[in-house]
């Protein structure tokens, strides 16, 4: 008899004390098999199954003479046989889940009682012509059993017509024709063994096999699923990362092409990936820094105290730089899923409630000849041409005439109006374009027909937001000719008196009135662009397109989300607050009480564990709560 113990033996096994025995068979033996032995095989949650792609694991009960032989280390261990695969193809190891074992003689110990098995609803629910219910965990195996008793065994990732019965009376169909498809760990969504029902989606049929679920017998405790928990497991089981999780939840909620799109980049591992190296590279020159507080006096170290805080130094710089580009990209990305807000600022009677009721396509705000008729804000989301955007119609701003009489009540502002332009205001501050309008009206001296009506304090509310469009209503009302020439004017003296000094600064005319009388059955005028609201259009999305692009090479970078942002400006903080530190260092040149090291140090372990947080791995005290904030955002079937 022939024993090896080595590394590799320990590696295959997964214990430190493993050891491998070839036993000697007669030549008239038929496939002499390798018996391996383990005083400890792996444990649940290690991939026991790894090497099983080459070789096929079998559970045998051990021989006693041939253990007594062998001494303690292999008495009461169990025997594992593995036999050589066919060529040309991967033979898929016998799994619990879809094949019949013998049970083990043993009573198993707490590191061996299986988890919880949870199952849900994975389809919407109500009347549908398919519902799929999803079942991940241990009792996979005793639920099939119980709802299929005579139903014979299942092969991995194909789909079986099976009839469900109730487990409680097997007499008793629940579905006929019903669609099983089994997984095994790890090869599995959510890493764990999977069972897929794929029923008729009434809502009796639905009803009756979810309340059979937890009546099958099982070891295991089975339960039905918490929101989010079946993408929690995949987390824990590496089947996705946290940049995956969250860009998954983005894609469930994505109602916009664009949105679409945002989710799409942000399921690319590339960003963890990267947040971890930078992770990886602030823990290693923390270690560098500690090493220099605790042995300086002790090792001799290949860099000086100088030459290594300038290579860290170097390195948090260029960190740095990389956060600020993440976190503008996340802004952009933020805008795609959050959606464009977009307020209509001007006097009161300038068109706002027609040209957003022209927008959305339907009557969303009151239009009336009697100015201040709109006094809170009405909001009205739309999709346009992917990109999500929320038009806000506003209270018309207007200022009281210093001179004006208390017995005419069209020149008082009210209380109610008062309220109105303050909020206006107030949305107008938080919003990402102002689209500014003007109006023209008849003209107040009679040598002049027709003049622009604006408010200065629109446009200026107008210039300092980051994107704003000038759109001057009415344009029907006066000839092309004139109407050049009035926009002229504007130009030359109302853009400059509010500080708006650029000038590629949109300026559209539109006629609201127009395209309301083109939407009329009976209209005999048609044109392509009734109104001029397609031009609108046409720029607000123009207007999207520079505010949301990146280079290609940039756009993973549109899935940063608003948590991983955050945390990202955090780690950026306590990085600036190492610069602070190490900085007067290199200002004294000497060395001598320029820099705290440990105060330095401790600053490189903060933005680390915001890194940690970012990636959901790693030392984070509160890595729980961080995937208990995004995971809580799921449907319960996921």
């Amino acid at each position: 008899m022939l024993i090896l113990q080595n590394a590799a033996s320990r590696a295959i096994l997964g214990t430190r004390n493993a050891s491998m025995r070839v036993l000697q068979h007669s030549k008239s033996a038929k496939k002499p098999p390798l018996t391996f032995h383990a005083t400890r095989l792996l444990g649940r949650g290690e991939h026991a199954n790894t090497f099983s792609r080459a070789l096929i694991l079998e559970e045998k009960p051990g021989q006693a003479q041939e253990q007594q032989d062998a001494g303690p280390a292999f008495r009461n261990a169990p025997t594992l046989t593995f036999r050589k695969v066919k060529s040309g193809g991967i033979q898929q190891p016998d799994s619990p889940f879809f094949t019949k074992i013998d049970e083990p003689t043993h009573e198993p110990s707490s590191e061996e009682i299986p988890g919880e098995t949870i199952y849900a609803l994975a389809t919407a629910p109500g009347r549908a012509g398919i519902a799929i219910v999803r079942i991940s965990g241990p009792a996979c195996k005793e639920i099939y059993q119980g709802l299929c008793p005579r139903g014979g065994k299942l092969k991995p990732r194909r789909a079986h017509v099976r009839k469900l019965c109730d487990p409680d009376e097997h007499t008793r169909i629940l579905d006929f024709n019903s669609i099983v498809i089994p997984f095994v760990s790890p090869h599995s969504s959510t890493g764990e063994e999977v069972l897929e029902l794929h029923i008729h989606g009434g809502p009796a049929t639905v009803k009756a096999v979810l309340e059979a679920i937890p009546r099958c017998k099982s070891a295991s405790k089975i339960r039905y699923a918490e929101a989010g928990e079946f993408t929690r497991r995949a987390f824990y089981n590496d089947r996705l990362d946290m940049g995956q999780v969250e860009s998954l939840g983005h894609m469930l909620s994505a109602e916009t092409e664009q949105q679409r799109r945002a989710a799409v980049c942000g399921n690319s591992k590339t960003l963890m990936v990267r947040y971890g190296d930078w992770r990886t590279e602030l823990v290693a020159a923390r270690a560098e820094m500690e090493a220099l507080i605790d042995f300086s006096e002790d090792q001799h170290f290949d860099e000086s105290p100088a030459e290594l805080l300038s290579n860290i130094t170097a390195k948090v710089k260029n960190i740095l730089k990389l956060i600020a580009q993440h976190e503008a990209a996340s802004q952009k990305g933020e805008l795609l899923k959050n959606g464009i807000r977009i307020s209509l600022l001007g006097p009161p009677n300038a068109g706002k409630s027609s040209l957003l009721n022209q927008l959305v396509g339907r009557e969303a705000s009151i239009v009336s000849q009697e100015a201040g008729t709109t006094r809170d804000i009405i909001e009205v989301s739309l999709d346009i041409r992917g990109y999500l955007c929320t038009f806000a119609d506003t209270a018309g701003l207007r200022t009281q005439p210093p001179t004006s009489s208390t017995d005419d009540p069209v020149s008082q502002i009210g209380a109610v109006e008062q309220e109105g332009i303050r909020r206006a205001k107030a949305k107008a501050s938080e919003s990402d374009i102002i689209i500014a309008l003007a109006s023209i009206e008849p003209c107040s001296s009679p040598s002049h027909g027709f003049e622009i009506c604006y408010d200065v304090e629109t446009l200026t509310l107008a210039a300092e937001a980051p994107q704003s469009i000038i759109v001057i209503n009415k344009s029907d009302r006066v000839p092309a000719e004139t109407l050049t020439t009035l926009i002229d004017e504007f130009k030359s003296w109302a853009l400059p008196a509010t500080v708006i000094s650029d000038e590629n600064l949109p300026i559209l005319t539109i006629s609201c009135q127009d395209a309301a009388e083109e939407q009329n059955p009976n209209s005999v005028w048609k044109t392509e662009d009734p109104g001029n609201i397609n031009q609108l259009t046409n720029s607000l999305v123009r207007t999207f397109e520079n505010m949301t692009s990146l280079p290609v090479d940039e756009q993973e970078l549109l899935g940063v989300t608003a948590r991983q942002a955050q945390l990202l400006l955090e780690c950026a903080t306590h990085l600036g607050d190492y610069l602070a530190e190490a900085n007067p260092y290199f200002e004294e040149g000497n060395g001598e009480g320029g820099c705290d090291i440990v105060l330095a140090a401790e600053h490189l372990r903060s933005a680390a564990y915001c890194l940690a947080r970012v990636t959901g791995k790693g030392e984070a005290g509160d890595i729980e709560e961080v995937l208990g904030v995004v995971f809580e955002k799921f449907c319960v079937g996921k």
